[in-house]
């Protein structure tokens, strides 16, 4: 299998997750600046990665990948980590306008469009959602013993990473695709690592429940998807399930005038 080496804007970093081979591992995925096409990269086990090699979200890496052999998504590489660099960072000056240059180009016409390309392999893409709705629902927790039995290969790896903390609650959105008629609407689960670790963070700074559930929901709905954002939704679907997709975050610049505080 051809090695290539891309350099890709990283817009999306999914929580991790325990592994079998890697201890843990995260799926991250954004733009290949020389297609402006969308990638996938996998396996990243982010938090054993050097420092110098832990990128943030909206920075340009280059690394060495390739297609895999069993993954038959269109936009899907497996990539060699040790081969990371970290080339710059796009801020937020101007309005987001460095990061829209590169990210609104990949814009999708719907969500319910996105589905339908699931026929190509299509697997991953950004749309503009409507009528958006925010919701949390208690989640049922892993077998503990399987997660702990990952994190136990450390006598693998450089170092040993604390097993994860694990989210007692699932955080859905449910929304009507802009511009779109003819759509009923859509309920996605949030799989974003910012949201998970926000969690994390906050939950010892608000220790009543209720409290911590209320901060997540204006920050995740009354703030990213609020009137002075310009909200943009970004989507990927599970390898063995392809038409169940994920909220994988949001991509949310402040609106050009700011007058116009409507979805």
């Amino acid at each position: 299998m051809a090695i290539d080496r891309k350099k890709v804007l990283i817009t999306i970093k999914a929580p991790p997750n325990p592994s079998k081979k890697h201890q843990e591992t995260n799926c991250c995925a954004g733009i290949d600046l020389d297609t402006g096409k969308w990638i996938r990269l996998y396996p990243i086990p982010f938090r054993l990665l050097d420092y110098n090699k832990q990128f943030p979200k909206y920075s340009i890496i280059s690394v060495d990948c390739q297609r895999p052999t069993r993954d038959k998504r269109i936009e899907s590489y497996n990539v060699n980590q040790d081969t990371i660099k970290i080339l710059s960072h796009l801020g937020t000056m101007n309005k987001w306008s460095e990061r829209k240059k590169i990210v609104l180009p990949t814009l999708s016409p719907s969500f319910c469009k996105i589905l339908e390309d699931v026929s190509i392999h299509k697997s991953l893409g950004i749309f503009k959602p409507t009528d958006i709705q925010f919701e949390t629902k208690k989640s049922v927790p892993k077998d503990e013993k399987t997660r702990q039995a990952a994190y136990n290969q450390y006598h693998l790896f450089d170092k040993k990473l604390k097993p994860i903390e694990q989210i007692p609650f699932s955080f859905y959105y449910k929304f009507k695709c802009h511009n779109c008629p003819g759509c009923s609407s859509h309920k996605l689960m949030i799989h974003d690592w910012e949201l998970t670790e926000a969690y994390r963070r906050w939950r010892h700074k608000y220790e009543e429940q209720a409290v911590l559930l209320c901060k997540i929901r204006e920050k995740w709905l009354d703030d990213l998807c609020g009137p002075k954002k310009d909200t943009y939704f970004y989507v990927g679907n599970v390898w063995q399930r392809p038409k169940q997709f994920m909220v994988l975050g949001v991509f949310y610049p402040p609106k050009s005038d700011p007058t116009l505080f409507t979805q």
